[in-house]
């Protein structure tokens, strides 16, 4: 029997809040977790991503120099990056958990993947995308279309672990020559029981009025 490891991503994502969607303890059980960041300072910018199995194998990390217009952009374009290389390394039926440090875009890939689930699911029409983020944003949606679920947590840019990669691609282009790797995460429960029925840790301390 395999030693059973938690995703550091998962974690985050099990701690952190899903923008339009209920968080109940099911939906924690993500397959992949995707955390990506873009930065922008004048005359530079970066494009981060780390991927991970629910099992804390990590399956690709990027990171790269990007000239990109300011930082809005800079976070369409590093999410959009992030899926196609997990897109490249999953199964179409994947379940994804994506975490991002930027409140509009958590808030617009769930809108998007509720509205992908019931067309008539529409409270406040096409979300706005930064300009200059259009094309990156069809190519999201694309994304969250050829996946079997997906959801996005808001997570704090201190804790994302694509903020370094991000802000720092000169430092870190070495992940880059990573080798492919295509994982797939064990079943639910397969490594110490721990299957659909235990609450993740943002669950089980809090009272029903939570």
């Amino acid at each position: 029997m395999a030693a059973h490891r938690r995703s550091s991503l998962r974690n985050l994502f099990d701690q952190s809040p899903t923008p339009h969607i209920a968080h109940p303890p099911r939906t924690h059980h993500r397959q992949f977790y995707v955390a990506t960041d873009g930065s922008y300072r004048p005359g530079r910018g970066g494009l981060g991503a780390v991927i991970e199995t629910r099992d804390g194998v990590r399956v690709a990390r990027v990171s790269l120099p990007d000239a990109v217009p300011n930082n809005n952009v800079a976070e369409y374009r590093a999410l959009h990056l992030g899926l196609d290389v997990l897109a490249a390394r999953a199964p179409r039926s994947a379940s994804v958990g994506v975490l991002v440090d930027h409140d509009d875009l958590a808030a617009n890939v769930n809108a998007a993947t509720l509205a992908a689930a019931d067309p008539s699911w529409n409270p406040a029409g096409t979300p706005p995308v930064p300009d200059g983020s259009e094309n990156h944003w069809r190519g999201i949606l694309a994304r969250i279309s050829g996946f079997g679920d997906l959801r996005a947590a808001r997570i704090d840019s201190r804790e994302n672990p694509a903020h370094v990669l991000a802000n720092t691609p000169t430092e870190y282009a070495h992940v880059n020559r990573e080798p492919d790797r295509c994982v797939l995460p064990e079943p639910p429960g397969a490594s110490n029981g721990a299957g659909d029925g235990v609450l993740p840790p943002s669950r089980t301390e809090r009272t029903a009025g939570d």
